[in-house]
């Protein structure tokens, strides 16, 4: 069977980071580009800190390409509260070496989706969809070339982890998450109700330490440096790897559950600006849009993300 052709559009992030080395160890997927988009940190260090996470994989001949620095109608909100004033505070990492592809994400997307078999190439945003939403708005052609878009963002029982209400992703443009969520394309969306039941453990941790190798060492770092955010905020005993859940998925979706629901984005009201309002119990009329995915067997995601990785 053929690999399955993705594209990456990611702020990293150390989680993001962590999610795009899975992708590349794993041959059943071939990542035609990374596109990077402003979110976690600005957009000068996203595209910076994927092309570091390439290099760190040896694999500089992905192509990185730069897009959208700032939402669609909204000041950027950045996470360095969270991520640290690079996005992959934790471990010292040289600057990357490998330049940037020419061109602009969203004109990556848009060449790629119409130059690959319709159907063919499925999307995975791990960040603000501001890139995607734009590729769309400016050619509507691609919408029904995308095989699916599979994501990480939003919240329904976890309620929001920037504001009470939204998940970060979302929050940041939530102009951009409405456009994406009507397109009509296949969505499989991992809120936060599924990635804070993928929490890092010290053993966990330290299993990827245990690999001995320069990938092991700094997702270990990673680790340690970003869980300390959320032990204190949730009390936890580790810290969800939000991102590479979405990777996981492509891998072994039987990992995962989840229910066929409507799920719309409220970008007016000031108080829940960014809420996914996911009808789980199926109380109104709206069509289903979206598989909204609600548990993970942990123990299985871990092993698969340590087993991969061992091969970088």
């Amino acid at each position: 069977m053929p690999p399955r052709k993705i594209i990456i559009d990611t702020d990293p992030g150390q989680d993001d980071a962590v999610a795009i080395l899975l992708a590349l160890a794993s041959p059943e997927l071939e990542v035609l580009a990374i596109t990077a988009v402003a979110g976690n940190v600005p957009l000068d260090l996203t595209q910076k800190n994927a092309r570091i996470i390439c290099e760190l994989a040896d694999r500089t001949d992905i192509p990185v390409h730069a897009g959208c620095d700032r939402p669609l109608a909204r000041k950027l909100v950045t996470a360095e509260h969270v991520h640290g004033k690079t996005g992959l505070d934790g471990p010292t990492l040289p600057d990357p070496v490998m330049p940037l592809s020419g061109g602009h994400a969203v004109d990556a997307i848009i060449d790629i989706l119409r130059r690959e078999p319709t159907g063919s190439v499925t999307l995975c945003p791990l960040g603000p969809l501001t890139n995607i939403a734009t590729a769309f708005q400016r050619a509507p052609d691609i919408i029904e070339r995308v095989q699916q878009i599979v994501l990480m963002g939003g919240a329904y029982f976890e309620v929001g982890n920037i504001t009470p209400a939204a998940e970060f992703n979302i929050y940041v443009d939530p102009e951009a998450a409405a456009v994406v969520f009507a397109s009509g394309i296949d969505l499989v969306i991992h809120s936060l109700d599924v990635t804070h039941k993928a929490l890092t453990s010290r053993a966990r941790v330290e299993a990827f330490r245990d690999l001995g190798s320069p990938v092991g060492k700094a997702v270990a770092e990673w680790t340690d440096f970003f869980e300390r955010y959320d032990k204190e905020k949730y009390g936890s005993e580790g810290a969800p790897l939000h991102d590479p859940c979405v990777i996981a998925y492509l891998l072994k979706p039987v990992l995962f559950t989840g229910r066929r629901i409507n799920v719309e984005v409220e970008v007016d009201s000031p108080l829940t600006r960014g809420m996914t309002v996911a009808d789980w119990w199926g109380v109104t009329d709206r069509p289903a849009n979206a598989l909204f995915i609600g548990d993970i067997d942990d123990a299985a995601f871990f092993d698969l993300l340590t087993e991969r990785l061992a091969r970088l």
